[in-house]
């Protein structure tokens, strides 16, 4: 306890959850699902686990919660622990967050945990939070190549059955783990400069780069009016994408967050409401995760929302 109470947690629940990876995070926290259930938003759990998207790997103490997400600190762990851990996990595919070993949980007791020692802790500022939405990167559209043609994608909600979907999918010739795994989408994303949004030029899309908390399917529409009320980046015409313009921002690689998504974006809607209803019922929805289409009831709670307009 003495550790959390030095790095700034002051809860009397504030214990490392040993047993939680990083696997168990998208059921439990994301999809009020897997191994146990969580009680309430406000309940926060620590667990370590070692980031291999950066080089060398590290190990890193998260702090997780439902719609919460925040990597609290980085421990100075020796590298041949570390890499020792990453070598035993064999090929793991895209997923490059793993969880600790037998090893690596013995050192962190001993000499972090324990003994509330902080000689082996970088703590991480508030404005290096890597659950929030970085720095783009992108060009700003003034710098744009303009020589990439347009794709045109389906803009009106329809209702579909799941019989559609891997036609569709093919049809546009969308990355999709699961009916079309060799698909790539065009992208030329670029950086509007006001920091709440990015555009798609192939598309003719702009972005919300960042979303809701999850939801039900009934309250994220009333949020995407709330934004258009509000004009949201000074726009009133924001809506739900379709399947077809939410898995045009999917990529084959994933990004530092586990989703197949440029890092532009927000890490924390990682499943996301579409505006396309299943027949005979039900709502679609783009998982970003795992990258396809599936579908669910949408209620209580359902998903995430990030919202689109069309700028052509």
């Amino acid at each position: 306890m003495d550790f959390f109470r030095k790095i700034g947690i002051n809860r009397s629940d504030a214990l490392v959850d040993w047993e939680l990876t990083p696997a168990d995070t998208f059921g439990m926290f994301e999809s009020w699902g897997g191994k146990e259930r969580i009680r309430n938003k406000d309940e926060r759990f620590y667990y370590f686990y070692v980031d291999n998207w950066t080089q060398p790997a590290r190990v890193c103490l998260m702090e997780r919660g439902i719609k919460y997400a925040r990597v609290l600190a980085r421990i100075l762990v020796p590298q041949e622990l570390v890499d020792q851990c990453v070598r035993a996990q064999g090929r793991s595919g895209y997923d490059q967050s793993y969880a600790i070993d037998k090893t690596l949980r013995q050192w962190l007791l001993k000499n972090v945990v324990e003994p509330g020692s902080l000689q082996w802790v970088e703590l991480v500022a508030e404005d290096e939070d890597e659950s929030k939405p970085p720095q783009t990167g992108l060009p700003v559209l003034e710098d744009l190549d303009r020589t990439m043609g347009r794709v045109v994608l389906r803009r009106d909600p329809a209702k579909l059955m799941e019989t559609d979907i891997s036609s569709l999918v093919r049809s546009g010739n969308f990355f999709d783990s699961h009916h079309n795994p060799g698909g790539v989408s065009a992208t030329q994303l670029v950086d509007n400069g006001d920091g709440l949004t990015v555009s798609e030029m192939a598309t003719g899309l702009m972005w919300q780069r960042d979303g809701s908390d999850i939801t039900s399917i009934r309250t994220g529409r009333n949020l995407v009016a709330d934004l258009n009320r509000s004009s949201f980046a000074g726009y009133t015409d924001w809506r739900l994408p379709t399947i077809d313009e939410a898995l045009s921002l999917l990529t084959p690689q994933k990004n530092r967050h586990g989703l197949h998504l440029h890092p532009c974006f927000s890490p924390a809607q990682p499943f996301i409401f579409t505006a396309d209803e299943r027949n005979p019922g039900g709502n679609w929805f783009v998982d970003l995760n795992n990258a396809t289409v599936y579908w669910a009831s949408g209620f209580n709670p359902g998903g995430y929302v990030r919202v689109c307009r069309s700028i052509c």
